[in-house]
C-alpha cells in the first residue's frame, strides 16, 4: 500500500539467478559504458542510504545490509549490461523479502511489448489475453498454460519476479515459453517482442519545438482511461463495480457509493487490483460500515497510529456485499477484502490473493546527466528547470515504513486472503472468454448471469503501444 504514489504493486522475489549465462539478455541492452556504470553505482548508494534511514525494521530482518550493498556494488563493477546493473540493485533489496521495498529504474528509450498477459489461477499460470497484430497472436491463445519461461518454472511465488525482470530490469527481444494447450498437447514457442524506439532525451520545455510534453500528456490520458471505474447495473437488485486500483479521491468514492446505495447488492470486483492509496482504502471501508473500523495496526521505527476507517455518516451502503479477488489482488485490495471477512460484513469469492501487504513510501531521485554532475538525489520532488539545457535522469525506490497487522493479529504479507469460496476459471473458460467467478457472484445476488455473458461485461483493454 503506497502513500503519495500510484503503483502496481508486485510481490517481488529473487531475480539475480535469472542473469547467469544468458548472453542474449546483455546483447538486448546495448552498450554499457563507464558513465552508465557509475550512475548505477550512485543509484545503489542513494537507495541503500535511504533504506538504512527509513526502513521500518532497523534490524532489516537480520540481513547485513552493508554486506549486501558491497556485494551489489561489485556486481555492478562486473556488469556487462544495464540490465545486469539494475538487477544487482534489485538484488540488494530482495534479501529483505518485502513486497513493498523495490527499485524502479529509469525508463528506457527502447520500449518492449510482448503482446500477451498471463496470470496465476490457483497454482497454474495461464495466458489470459493476447494483443492482436503481434507475434504472440500467431503463437499463443488464451487458455494456454505457461509451464516455463526462459527455462524457469512459472509458479505463483516467482511469476511476479519474472514479469518484473523482463519488463522493468532487462527486457529482451524474444521470450521462450513452454506451453500446455487446453487439449493436453505441449509446445515450445519463441515470442518476438514488439519494440518501439523512443527518444533518448525528452524535451519537456518545448524550447526545441518538440512535442514531447504533449506525448507524455497523451500517455497519461490513455492510462487514466484504462484505470477508470466501470460498473454494470441489474435493476435494483445488483450493481457490479469493477475497481482497477485504489487511486480515486474521497469525493469520487462517495459519488460512486451514491449510485451503489440504490441497489440491494454490491459486487466489488478487485481482481487484478494492485492496491494504491491508504486514503482511498479508508474511504471505501467507511462507506460500507455504520461505525468506525480499525483496518490494521501499524508497526514502524516510531509509534504509529492504527489505520482506521471513520464512519461516513448514516448514508452508508448497508446492502449485501460480495468481493472478488484473485492472484493479482494486492495491498489495499487485500486489506479491504480481509476487513470484510473479519468484520463479517460480506463474502469473498475467487482465488487466493497475492500476499503483498505492507505500507511504503516512494522516494524519487534525479541527477543531472554528465559524469561531473552526479550528486545528491532530490527526494519526492521534481527538479527546477531553471537551466533549460539541463538533462536529468530519474529513478525511484519504494521503501516500507510500516508493517500492518489485522484484527486477528496476523499479517497478510506473504499470506494473502483466502476466499470464502474458491472459484478458479479453467483453461477452457479462458479460451472461451467465460467468467465463472462473476457469474457465481451474480447468482448469490439473485441475478442469473451466464459465465459467457459475464466474460463480456468488462472487456480487457490494451494500453496503446
Amino acid at each position: 500500500m503506497m502513500r503519495g504514489w500510484r503503483l502496481g504493486v508486485a510481490a517481488l522475489v529473487v531475480v539475480s539467478a535469472m542473469i547467469g549465462g544468458q548472453a542474449r539478455l546483455s546483447q538486448a541492452q546495448g552498450q554499457f559504458d563507464s558513465l552508465q556504470r557509475e550512475r548505477a553505482r550512485r543509484m545503489l548508494k542513494f537507495i541503500a542510504d535511504d533504506v538504512r534511514k527509513h526502513y521500518y525494521d532497523p534490524k532489516f530482518h537480520g540481513v547485513d545490509l552493508d554486506a549486501r550493498f558491497r556485494e551489489a556494488d561489485q556486481k555492478i563493477k562486473d556488469a556487462k549490461s544495464l540490465g545486469d546493473a539494475f538487477t544487482a540493485i534489485y538484488g540488494m533489496l530482495e534479501w529483505l523479502h518485502d513486497s513493498h521495498t523495490f527499485f524502479l529504474p529509469p525508463d528506457r528509450p527502447l520500449k518492449f511489448d510482448y503482446g500477451f498477459q498471463m496470470q496465476m489461477m490457483g497454482d497454474n499460470d495461464f495466458i489470459t489475453q493476447v494483443r492482436p497484430g503481434t507475434d504472440a497472436s500467431q503463437k499463443l491463445k488464451a487458455g494456454d498454460q505457461v509451464l516455463m519461461i526462459e527455462g524457469y518454472r512459472a509458479e505463483r511465488p516467482t511469476l511476479w519476479e519474472m514479469e518484473y525482470y523482463f519488463h522493468r530490469l532487462a527486457p529482451v527481444s524474444s521470450l521462450h515459453l513452454l506451453l500446455l494447450a487446453p487439449d493436453g498437447s505441449q509446445r515450445q514457442v519463441a515470442v518476438q517482442a514488439k519494440m518501439r524506439q523512443g527518444k533518448r532525451i525528452a524535451d519537456l520545455t518545448g524550447s526545441s519545438g518538440s512535442f514531447d510534453i504533449e506525448d507524455l500528456i497523451r500517455d497519461e490520458e490513455a492510462e487514466t482511461h484504462l484505470l477508470r471505474q466501470r460498473y454494470e447495473e441489474a435493476g435494483e437488485q445488483l450493481i457490479i463495480w469493477k475497481m482497477p486500483e485504489f487511486d480515486i479521491t474521497g469525493g469520487e468514492v462517495d459519488k460512486m457509493f451514491d449510485r451503489v446505495r440504490r441497489h440491494q447488492t454490491l459486487v466489488l470486483d478487485l481482481r487484478g487490483n494492485p492496491g494504491g492509496s491508504v486514503d482511498t482504502l479508508a474511504r471505501m471501508v467507511g462507506n460500507v460500515f455504520d461505525h468506525d473500523v480499525k483496518i490494521a495496526d501499524r508497526t514502524g521505527r516510531k509509534e504509529m497510529k492504527p489505520l482506521v476507517a471513520k464512519l461516513r455518516g448514516k448514508d452508508v451502503f448497508q446492502g449485501k456485499l460480495i468481493v472478488l479477488v484473485d492472484g493479482g489482488s494486492a495491498s489495499a485490495a487485500e486489506l479491504f477484502a480481509r476487513t470484510i471477512q473479519l468484520e463479517h460484513r460480506g463474502v469473498v469469492l475467487g482465488d487466493h490473493s497475492s500476499g503483498s501487504v505492507m505500507e511504503s513510501r516512494i522516494y524519487t531521485y534525479h541527477f543531472e546527466s554528465g559524469a561531473s554532475t552526479l550528486g545528491n538525489p532530490a527526494y519526492e520532488q521534481a527538479p527546477a528547470y531553471e537551466n533549460q539545457s539541463s538533462t536529468f535522469v530519474f529513478f525511484a525506490c519504494a521503501i516500507t515504513d510500516a508493517d500492518l497487522t489485522m484484527k486477528d493479529r496476523k499479517s497478510l504479507e506473504q499470506n494473502g486472503v483466502a476466499p470464502d469460496e474458491v472459484i478458479l476459471p479453467t483453461a477452457q473458460d479462458l479460451a472461451a472468454g467465460r467468467d465463472p467467478v462473476l457469474s457465481r457472484a451474480a447468482e448469490l445476488a439473485g441475478v442469473k448471469l451466464d459465465p459467457a455473458a459475464a466474460g463480456k461485461m468488462f472487456p480487457f483493454e490494451w494500453q496503446p503501444f
